[in-house]
């Protein structure tokens, strides 16, 4: 009997050894790597760890090329995770978000999920108020990228999407390479390859807290948006064709301020339209990968991002439909506008507006993107 006790006694000190790993075995920013193991759609999924020099870390899942945490130093010198997420890929799998994502085959909303290629009518899954939007409900943010650590401070992701994937033609080669550079920035680009003609328009839909406090709302982060103009919406988000000054209005951050400075002007009918900041803007910048794009700055922990890209456009969203009902990392609870997305793009609906810059891709033809997330420390 007593050996029974023993052997059972064993048991559970290694279950609590098991359940209580050395941190050692877990990231800077506390997840579980195993935690992010296990096979979706026959692909395996896994949690790959970026680092350089300076000591900054980011994660990233291959289930939707998600980056997970980044963990950066705030202004007193401590690491902080400055994204929203999951502890573990069953939550990415079971909730649905867009949490960190890498976005496909078209991020953002076509009106009615419908546009018309070469006199084809194609017909998009409609998820969102009867649009398309990210690709419908099944969009990449969804899939396996097949994974290829490139270094330590480069990963390398694919997704190869067949002909007919939620409609879209052509059978694309998609790439996805998250590069870590030395002076804490994330460089991201995309390539993308096709057989047939298509549309391609991707993106990152990572979810920022520059307080590394997720529990408390990004309204008083300062922000800057390169850009005179905006994309109006109707209340269906959806883009109306115009592009209008921003001059005189809520939506002009050429001279920064906090996010939530008229956030709930809802008299000024955009805001009411996007229940807050959900706009595309039309940056200055013309391409150009030297001039910021936009920059966020985090007036209690001192983070500032500062993002750059070759897009036209870049999509400001504020975090207004999280609503409690999400636990994220660490148990914490997100409500609304607890984070800011920047993401980087052509236009909303640019499909269907003849005059806007063409999302359309060629056989022969390479779609190439770049963001670049650079951050640093306001003291």
């Amino acid at each position: 009997m007593k050996k029974h006790f023993l052997l059972a006694g064993i048991a559970v000190l290694m279950l609590a050894a098991c359940n209580n790993k050395p941190a050692s075995e877990l990231t800077l920013s506390g997840l579980d790597p195993v935690k992010f193991q296990t096979e979706v759609n026959n692909a395996q999924t896994a949690l790959y760890t970026l680092k350089n020099k300076a000591g900054m870390e980011v994660c990233i899942t291959n289930f939707g090329g998600r980056i997970v945490s980044i963990m950066v130093p705030d202004k007193n010198g401590q690491m902080q995770d400055v994204v929203l997420g999951f502890d573990s890929i069953a939550d990415y799998i079971n909730i649905p978000s867009d949490f960190g994502a890498s976005i496909g085959r078209y991020a953002n909303r076509i009106n009615q999920g419908r546009f018309v290629l070469d006199g084809d009518t194609i017909q998009l899954p409609q998820n969102n108020y009867g649009h398309c939007l990210h690709g419908g409900p099944k969009g990449w943010q969804y899939q396996v990228y097949e994974a290829n650590l490139i270094d330590p401070t480069t990963l390398e992701l694919t997704r190869i999407s067949p002909d007919g994937d939620a409609n879209f033609p052509g059978n694309v080669t998609a790439k996805v390479t998250y590069k870590l550079t030395d002076d804490n920035a994330i460089d991201i680009k995309y390539s993308a390859t096709t057989d047939k003609k298509t549309i391609i328009n991707m993106t990152n839909h990572s979810y920022f807290n520059l307080s590394g406090d997720p529990s408390k709302i990004s309204t008083d982060h300062i922000m800057y948006v390169n850009a005179d103009y905006y994309t109006p919406v109707d209340s269906t988000f959806m883009t109306t064709g115009e592009i209008a000054p921003v001059k005189d209005t809520p939506m002009d951050f050429t001279t920064p301020k906090a996010v939530g400075k008229e956030i709930n002007n809802y008299d000024f009918v955009q805001l009411k339209n996007g229940n807050g900041y959900d706009h595309n803007w039309v940056l200055n910048t013309k391409g150009d990968l030297s001039q910021a794009a936009a920059k966020l700055t985090s007036p209690e922990s001192g983070i500032t991002l500062e993002v750059y890209t070759n897009e036209p456009g870049i999509q400001v969203y504020t975090g207004n439909f999280l609503d409690g009902t999400v636990t994220g990392k660490k148990g914490i609870v997100y409500n609304q506008r607890a984070s800011v997305c920047l993401e980087t793009q052509h236009y909303p609906d640019s499909p269907n507006k003849a005059d806007w810059p063409s999302v359309v891709l060629e056989p022969g033809q390479t779609y190439n993107s770049e963001c670049i997330f650079k951050f640093s420390v306001e003291r």
